[in-house]
């Protein structure tokens, strides 16, 4: 069986969940089994994909490593290169079939960042090898995916006016009577930037030289994947002193799990009640969501509501007809966004967040600044540097409470 068959095979099981948790009539005797039979066959579904997926990952770098040290081993032999025929030979084997004479050798081409050791860049190389460096990349972001995003073409403070009206009402006046008077009252939010860095990459231009692929383009994909992982967490959980208001420091909170009632890892289907109340309606008709931990998202899986009906929904994306069709991972008719940056559930943990989260700015002031040194410092040790800049800041403007948080019990 396919892979596309097997995500096609999974899509209907988490549709099939879908039409059966919205049910009209739940019976827990009934549909619970059902329920968790079409959830396991789900996540089975999803082990294969997962293991198919992460096999012929291996099998293309397998094949890639093959065809490089055939490649290094011919060029060693046609040209007589000792720098070719020891990569080959430490691809296959390591340092373990390395002679004496082999090491001394080895040590001679050695640089800070050898092309012949492929954990620095030696894979790249080759001129038969692919030509495109895959990069695997640990989950990161969340928070520019659902947050309002503008772009200033200057760095200087901004500050949003601000008004809380909730308490604000009018009258019923009288004849002949006066109208009372009741001003507005206003506040400022500040939107400021700070300087994010990459940190600098130091690569030799031999590297650069004699490698088929790109290097310097591979490189800045990786500055900007670093740029964005600090930003994330700094969007999440920045002081707000010296680097942005986290959506964490900035929220408020909305429900604080009571002591001895198991939610210190843990979290309640009346506690999530709570969170998503304690949000204004105004906001909760337009675009709310949960924001969390995939771990977080893990125990909620295991949640029913006051009917023993599972809250969670997986989401599913199939070919109907020749059309797409598609639901989002769903808790309580909520969607989901999963930021690894938020707590994991722990004694005090501000582990869930729910609201609005377009009324959290996040701003970015003209372009991301890529930057490559060749000068003195650099050059006299035969390297090119590689650094990356971005002014960025973040703040929750709101006064009126469109992000809540759930605080995990202390104790």
């Amino acid at each position: 069986m396919s892979i596309q068959e097997l995500r096609e095979q999974r899509a209907a099981k988490a549709k099939a969940v879908s039409e059966l948790v919205n049910k009209k009539d739940w019976n827990k005797d009934t549909d619970q089994p059902v329920y968790d039979t079409l959830m396991k066959e789900y996540d089975e579904l999803t082990e294969k994909v997962d293991r198919i997926e992460a096999l012929n990952e291996k099998i293309a770098k397998n094949s890639m490593n093959e065809k490089i040290i055939q490649t290094l081993e011919k060029r060693g032999k046609d040209n007589k290169t000792v720098g070719d025929s020891l990569h080959a030979k430490w691809l296959r084997n390591g340092f373990d079939k390395f002679s004496p004479d082999d090491m001394a050798e080895y040590r001679q081409i050695q640089n800070t960042m050898s092309v012949g050791t492929p954990s620095q860049g030696g894979y790249t190389v080759q001129t038969e090898i692919a030509r495109t460096v895959l990069d695997a990349l640990l989950a990161y972001g969340g928070m520019r995916a659902v947050s309002t995003v503008l772009q200033t073409s200057m760095g200087n403070p901004i500050s949003f006016p601000a008004s809380d009206g909730r308490g604000e009402t009018g009258e019923i006046v009288a004849e002949n009577t006066a109208a009372a008077a009741q001003d507005l009252a206003f506040s400022t939010i500040p939107l400021t930037v700070q300087k994010f860095s990459s940190k600098v990459v130091k690569i030799p231009f031999e590297l650069l030289q004699d490698s088929n692929v790109d290097v310097e383009a591979f490189v800045r994909g990786r500055l900007v994947t670093r740029l964005g992982r600090i930003q994330n967490t700094k969007f999440t959980l920045g002081s707000g002193t010296a680097e942005p208001f986290g959506i964490v420091t900035a929220a408020s909170t909305g429900y604080t799990a009571a002591n001895a009632t198991s939610q210190v890892t843990n979290v309640i289907y009346n506690s999530l009640v709570e969170l998503i109340h304690s949000v204004d309606p105004a906001y909760r008709a337009a675009n709310c969501k949960f924001m969390m931990n995939d771990k977080t998202l893990k125990v909620i899986r295991q949640i029913t509501d006051t009917q023993n009906r599972p809250i969670f929904v997986p989401g599913y994306t199939m070919g109907i007809a020749g059309a797409a069709l598609s639901a989002p991972d769903v808790i309580m008719g909520y969607g989901v966004q999963i930021n690894q940056d938020m707590a994991q559930m722990a004694a005090s943990a501000k582990s869930i967040a729910f609201g609005d989260f377009s009324y959290y700015y996040i701003r970015d002031v003209m372009a991301l600044e890529m930057f490559r040194f060749a000068d003195s410092p650099y050059i006299t040790a035969g390297q090119i540097g590689f650094l990356a800049w971005m002014r960025s800041g973040g703040n929750l403007i709101d006064v009126g409470g469109a992000v809540k948080l759930f605080v995990n019990a202390a104790s």
